[in-house]
Formats: structure tokens, sequence, C-alpha cells
């Protein structure tokens, strides 16, 4: 990727304002912009590229449609395009719609007078089935020099096909196109077709292509530079569910069963999970040096839930009746086989009660009356996508967690998995990967995307040579991706590789904020690269990122997992 590296430079506002009104009116560039040399040079000068050609000619019926229906191997068809116009907080916009042979449907957002060269896509999350929303990143600070927000185009995919839920493989599992699309081709072809777009708008493609994914979207990004590593220069991978077939057939159908009743009903149920979740803090939330209603790093957790266990003939909120310690205790263990074996390298952490009835779903239990989503989508996951097509499915219900039906999920993971350590090509073409997870996560355990890093750093030459090109970032406190928690939950991740791929600057460290209700920032704390922690300098606010600094951890767990499934991250 031999890319000439320029600073992007703002025009003056009054001439974005007039070529923005101009572009919301017509769909067209103004005056000189209409050709391909022209886009080309205002590129070369860092001033917004305009488009060449009027946003509804990119439909079907218009004049470049038979180009894209010629995309190699990404095959694309239009099937709209209309101007936004734009709001206060927006810039205008050609919105298309599309689709890439045989069903993988996309939306594209192409600003019209405010384009850098920016491409960003975003990634789905649970089984996918419908296109996610997308946003134009917030401007940062004006002062810095790569500003960001309109100068994005943006696009999103439903993966190749659609689900009447976030967690149904049902009427799409059984078809092998549809895994295949689902799995690794979606993500890739539409970003070919994206920037085939793009060329055909702007007279040029995007000059930096980045993907922003949690959670499926998170596997879907580190599929992206397993399997494609030169379609995005920059990747952001969140809580990613590279082990999908043994997260969902394993993992979330070990606590589906561990906290199900012979009714059928929650055992551990919602009114007990602020009880015990200042029971584990109580126990834990000091182990990191700092009393602060977090905990930086469970796996030092030493918590059993009999200490709260409910006197005989008692059962209230703050304690635990005999059955709902015994649910608790296999929820804080990994699943495993008949010999003892690990089927998943990970558990539910301590510290990440509150979230098992949500948010950012009710996950392991629900108040009365509301569905709990973990049986759902092991149940789902088993009878429609663990096996190959055509071999029947099992019910949750009958499923054994047994070393022979781990060997039963090996096949499929050849398409969803995305384990691969070996990232060389990826790096070797100039991209930066930034993962995250936060510690309270209850979707997907915190622990595989450590294993996950520690594959990747012993196959590509240790931490210093990793981190050149890789770093992880874990969020004390966070639940899955940004669905809050104890700890901060939001943070600028998309400007920090923004910073990284153009200008070199790897982040040293990310701001975590909180806010309460009202939007007012209630706490921000520094989090480091991967294992680097933030220490109280003994002074001030803690709510206060300025007084905290790097340091490395007090106790730090080995991060390798022995687990059944070790040979697939070699």
């Amino acid at each position: 990727m031999n890319r000439t590296r320029q600073s992007l430079r703002r025009r003056r506002p009054t001439l974005v304002a007039v070529a923005a009104l101009l572009l919301t009116l017509t769909g067209l560039s103004p005056g000189t912009g209409g050709t391909a040399a022209a886009a080309e040079a205002r590129r070369a000068n860092g001033a917004p590229i305009l488009p060449v050609t009027a946003c509804a000619d990119l439909a079907t019926d218009g004049t470049t449609a038979s180009d894209l229906s010629a995309v190699p191997d990404a095959p694309t068809r239009i099937t709209s395009a209309t101007v936004v116009e734009a709001t206060a907080t927006v810039p205008a916009y050609c919105f298309v719609k599309g689709y890439v042979a045989p069903q993988v449907n996309f939306e594209l957002k192409l600003p019209l007078s405010t384009w850098q060269g920016r491409y960003l896509q975003q990634g789905c999350g649970g089984l996918c089935g419908y296109i996610s929303a997308t946003t134009f990143p917030a401007a940062p600070d004006p002062a810095c020099e790569a500003r960001a927000g309109g100068d994005f185009a943006l696009a999103a995919t439903d993966d190749g096909h659609t689900s009447p839920g976030p967690f149904s493989a049902e009427g799409w599992g059984q078809d092998q196109q549809l895994r295949i699309d689902f799995g690794y081709r979606a993500v890739h072809v539409v970003s070919v077709a994206a920037k085939a777009v793009m060329k055909e708008y702007y007279g040029t493609p995007p000059r930096y292509s980045y993907f922003n994914g949690c959670s499926d979207g998170g596997r879907e990004g580190l599929m992206e530079a397993q399997r494609y590593p030169e379609d995005f220069d920059g990747i952001i991978a969140g809580a990613p569910a590279a082990y999908m077939p043994f997260l969902a057939s394993e993992h979330t159908a070990w606590v589906a069963r561990a906290n199900a009743g012979t009714d059928g009903r929650p055992v551990l149920t919602a009114d007990k999970l602020s009880g015990l979740h200042s029971a584990v803090l109580a126990a834990c939330d000091g182990d990191d040096g700092l009393i602060d209603g977090q905990i930086d790093d469970p796996r030092t957790c030493d918590f059993d839930p009999a200490s709260i266990q409910c006197a005989a003939g008692v059962d209230r909120t703050d304690c635990l009746t005999p059955a709902q310690v015994t649910a608790a205790q296999k929820l804080y263990a990994p699943p495993t086989d008949e010999n003892g074996q690990l089927l998943y390298p990970g558990r539910e952490e301590p510290g990440s009660e509150i979230s098992w009835a949500g948010p950012p779903v009710p996950w392991i239990t629900a108040p009365p009356g509301t569905p709990t989503f973990a049986p759902v989508t092991a149940d789902n996951y088993l009878r429609y996508l663990a096996f190959p097509v055509g071999q029947p499915g099992v019910p949750l219900a009958d499923w054994e967690f047994t070393s022979q039906n781990f060997a039963e999920l090996l096949p499929e993971q050849h398409t969803i998995a995305a384990l691969d350590p070996d990232l060389s090509e990826f790096r070797d073409a100039g991209g930066k990967l930034i993962l995250y997870h936060g510690w309270a996560d209850t979707l997907i355990p915190p622990t595989g995307t450590t294993n996950y890093y520690r594959a990747v750093q012993d196959n590509m030459g240790g931490p210093a040579a990793t981190n050149r090109f890789a770093r992880l970032f874990m969020f004390p406190g966070l639940y899955h991706c940004t669905g809050g928690g104890p700890g901060p939950d939001n943070s600028d991740l998309v400007h920090q590789l923004v910073g990284w791929t153009e200008r070199g600057a790897a982040p040293q460290k990310i701001i975590a904020t909180r806010a309460d209700a009202n939007g007012n920032t209630t706490r921000t704390r520094p989090v480091y690269p991967y294992p680097i922690v933030a220490r109280y300098k003994g002074t001030g606010s803690i709510d206060d990122a300025a007084n905290f600094a790097p340091a490395p951890p007090a106790t730090r767990p080995d991060d390798h997992v022995d687990w059944l499934g070790n040979d697939l991250l070699k």
C-alpha cells in the first residue's frame, strides 16, 4: 500500500458552505468539479473531494449502473440513490441502497461537500440479518489536524440475509451460501462494492478505509484482517465474537442451562443481582488498590456465592437460596466436558452481575414476563448453524457438554470462527488494529480476547513487535460493547485509529468517560494498552483521568487459557 500520506487541510467555511448549498440543491458538483482529474487535484491539495456525477445517476437506471454490475467478485446493483439534506449535526449526503449478488444488502452514505477521502464500514451485531444504523463520527477538537465527521463515507450490510431477530438463524442457517456470506464474504464484497461506488461518484476511490465493529462486528473485523488484509487500512474490533461456533454452542448454552430451573424459569432472579454484585464488590473492589466501584481485572477476584447464602427458610434480595448459589457458581465457572477440560476460554466474570439482566439485553435472567436471550441464542445456533448444512440440529435442551460434541462443532468453525493469530499479511500491508473488550462483558467473555491477543503476540514476534500494529484495550467495568457498566463506557476509538493509521500516532491511552442520564460527565479514566493499567496517583478526584498514571499490573494471570480448542489458535 504505497500511498502519499498528506495532512488534511480545512477549506474556509465560506467555500464549504457555498458548496454544501449547491450540492444539496442539485446533487451535482459545482463548476470545475465534474471531472476525475479535478477530483484528483482536490485530493492532492487536501480540499474536500466533490462528486463528479449526480447522486441519482448511481441508481440502476442511471448512467453508471452497468459499470457497477461488472465489479470483479462483487457484482453490484444500486436500487436507489437520493440526496439527503444537511441538518445541524449531519452533512448533506447521497444515500445509496443496493446489494451485491446474490443478496448482500448494503447502505452507503456519501457526503456531498465534506468528503476528505475516508471510508468507514460499520459491523453488525448478533447474527446480523439487518443493516445497522450508521452515524458520521463527531468531529474532534477543531484544533486537531485530522478532522473527522462528514469527511467519512459510511456503509453497513445485513451480511446477506434477513432475520426476525438479532439472534435468529431460522430460515437462512441451512443455506450454505448464506452461511458463507455471514461468515466472511459479505463484509469483504461490500467493501469492494462501496469503493467502486465512491470511484464512480467522486472520480477517485477512498484514500483510507476503516472498519469499526463490536460483538459479531468485532469478529467481522478480525476476519477481515485474517482473510482480506488489504480491504481496510485500520480496523476496530470490539468484544469480538471470534470463537463464534463455541461461544454460542458451549458458553452461551452453558449459562442458559446453568440458570434454568426444572420449570424453565430462571433460578437466579433479576431481583437478586444487585445484592450479589454488592457482595462481589465488597470482596474484590480493593484488589487493584482502589475502592472505586469497579474491578480492574476480575480474574484476580476470589469470590464464592456461598458466602451470601440465605439462612434456612429465608429468601431475601440480599442473599441467595441454595439453588441460586449453585447456579451462580456454575455461571462463574467456564463450561467443561466430562473430563473437566474447558470447552470455552471464558466465564461470567465477577463484577458483571448487574448486566446478567441487561443492559444491553436480558441475557441470563430477567424480570418476570421478560424473555432472556441466552437460551434463545443457544437454541437457534444449535438448531440451525452449529453443524454442516443437511446435518440435523440439536435443541438446547438436548445438548450435552462433551468432548465428542465439541468435535462435532469443528467443521463449521472454518466458515465462522476468526481465530487465526497470523496477522502478518495485514501488518505487512500497513494495517492497524485496535482491539477492545469490557471486563464486565456478559455476552462474550473477555478472557477469550486476551487469550487470542496472546496468541497473536506469540505468532507475531512478541508484545513489542505486535504493539507496532495491533493494540488491545481492556475497559474495567464495561458491559458488552458500549452497554454501560460501573466503569466509564464511552471512548473515541475512531479518531485514535485515524491518527495511528494516517499520522503514525499509536494510541498510548484511551480516555474513557461515563455520563449520567442528563449527559453530564461523572467519571473519566485512562485505559492503556494491555496489560498496562491505570494507577491512582494518590491525590485528587478518583473520577478525573488526570489523577491516574500508567503502571504494570500488580498481579497478572496467565493470558494463555488451556481449552479444547488450543490448536485453533496456532
